[in-house]
């Protein structure tokens, strides 16, 4: 089984950018595709971005579409999501979650692993 730990959330003014880290453990991570979500207070969870196993990448809303990119680094066990031209709708907890099928997917319940979150804030 998969541990998941992200990182690299904060407190972000509206356009600025940051780099959130998904860093697996306890088994390799190219066995998996990674997806990333978010959850803001009183909503459900939403498909971000995710990620194949062997590379390619899918963009789950058009809202977020030319300003999140998805990476992976198997070397390094880590998937990245760079958050850019934030707004404070992107408000939310970011979670990654791995599953072992090749083809990525934006629906939470296609997903069995998930790190804790990590809290991202967009406000002036």
């Amino acid at each position: 089984q998969v541990q998941l730990v992200e990182s690299g959330g904060g407190l972000v003014q509206p356009g600025g950018s940051l780099r959130l880290s998904c860093t697996a453990s306890g088994s390799p991570l190219d066995s998996y595709t990674i997806g990333w979500f978010r959850q803001a207070p009183g909503k459900e969870r939403e498909g971000v971005s995710a990620i194949s196993r062997n590379g390619p990448d899918v963009a789950c809303a058009d809202s977020m579409k030319g300003r999140f990119t998805i990476s992976r680094d198997n070397a390094r066990n880590t998937v990245y999501l760079q958050l850019n031209n934030l707004k404070p709708e992107d408000t939310a907890i970011y979670y990654c979650a791995a599953r072992p099928q090749v083809l990525p997917a934006c629906l939470p319940g296609s997903y069995n692993s998930w790190g804790q979150g990590t809290q991202v804030t967009v406000s002036s």
